[in-house]
């Protein structure tokens, strides 16, 4: 079987996790400290705080930028769920605007009309580690004093030219940017997430609430030579990474440039190869962006059906994902009314019924990636083709 993706660990990772386990500190600790500190560093940020999950760092992101009840968020359905999701936590309200269908990346042209007086924040998604346009959303947001919050859980290892030179993902360059160490992503923790900032207030407020909102943190009491006792001024959650995850985040930080390279060079396997493959059409990497490629979608001419095609890999021995869901389609979302859009979700709703993501992973090997390059070619040739 060929899968849709493998997270690359060894016994580095291994070993850095059983060193966390006999120290005796597994919870968030030093390991976590450092691997904030490694992680601001990696993609210039001024802060960096580790979370649980991306979703929970999304939900802090949100809070920091003072969404609340009644509030409006601008964003795209065309994301995963928790996008969505975590503005509602919130008490507040999704707008949702369409995306573009090359890069599937939130439309800029779209964001401006979207914004009404309770509009607090605006939130991209850099979807399936490809850069969206962030000099325009950017430009939008300060125009209208909005915080631009990026979701960049697929984006760990992607840059964008940015005033001229070339950098990553997570600087921010909106206020602050999310990531995801699930095992689909270019790194992983098993499960955990980090939120960057530029607002020192930022990071000092999500590190008090990813502890209960705790007036003094454990590693302060356990360092004091005298008796501590915190207090809970604020309501608060368990949102805290374990000592064990960043130890292993750590090795996985330093294989970022690695990994990334050699998705990029597989991703231009597929470019080159399934170019003049008829009812395909291809993704789009803008000449100002780097993809970290985390996933590789196509997306299906119209006489070509998307559940065939991948019924037809399946038999073959490989895996493959339909595009990326569409919030507003799901149950949680369609018969409520916690949610408006601008104008029709059209490319949104195309982009998830024609996408098909495929096999894309650091251990892939060419002859693995010629085999899904040949059956895909076969199954259009057979359907597809007049």
């Amino acid at each position: 079987m060929i899968p849709i993706t493998k997270p690359m660990l060894d016994e580095r990772e291994a070993d850095a996790a059983r060193r966390v386990i006999l120290s005796g500190w597994i919870t968030q600790g030093p390991e976590v400290a450092a691997f904030e500190r490694e992680f601001a560093d990696a993609v210039g940020a001024r802060y960096a705080c580790a979370v649980s999950n991306c979703t929970t760092a999304l939900h802090l992101a949100l809070l920091a930028a003072g969404v609340g009840p009644g509030d409006e968020v601008v964003t795209v359905s065309h994301s995963f769920i928790a996008t969505a999701s975590c503005i509602r936590y919130c008490g507040a309200i999704p707008v949702f605007v369409d995306v573009c269908e090359d890069t599937f990346n939130m439309n800029p042209a779209q964001v401006e009309a979207a914004i009404s007086p309770m509009t607090k924040a605006i939130l991209c998604v850099h979807q399936m580690g490809m850069p969206c346009d962030l000099s325009s959303l950017a430009a939008i947001a300060a125009r209208y004093s909005l915080p631009l919050i990026e979701d960049a859980a697929c984006a760990i290892g992607s840059e964008i030219i940015w005033k001229g030179n070339w950098e990553r993902i997570g600087k921010p360059h909106g206020d602050i940017a999310c990531f995801s160490f699930h095992p689909r992503k270019i790194i992983t923790t098993g499960d955990g997430g980090m939120i960057t900032t530029k607002h020192k207030h930022w990071d000092d407020q999500v590190r008090t609430w990813r502890q209960h909102a705790m007036s003094v943190p454990d590693t302060v009491r356990h360092r004091s030579s005298r008796v501590v006792f915190e207090s809970y001024p604020d309501l608060g959650f368990n949102y805290r990474m374990t000592d064990i995850q960043a130890a292993v985040g750590r090795e996985q930080l330093t294989r970022v440039s690695e990994i990334v390279a050699t998705r990029r060079r597989l991703a231009m396997r597929y470019q080159a190869a399934l170019r003049d493959v008829p009812g395909l059409i291809l993704p789009v990497e803008p000449e100002w962006a780097r993809s970290n490629w985390q996933s590789f979608c196509i997306r299906l001419a119209d006489d070509c059906d998307q559940r065939e095609l991948m019924q037809s890999l399946l038999d073959r021995g490989i895996a493959s994902r339909r595009g990326v869901m569409c919030a507003h389609r799901e149950l949680a979302y369609r018969d409520k009314e916690p949610w408006r859009s601008f104008e029709p979700l059209s490319a949104s709703e195309r982009s998830q019924d024609r996408g098909v993501i495929l096999p894309l992973y650091p251990q892939m090997t060419d002859n693995e990636q010629d085999s899904v390059i040949s059956a895909i070619a076969q199954v259009l040739a057979r359907d597809c083709v007049a």
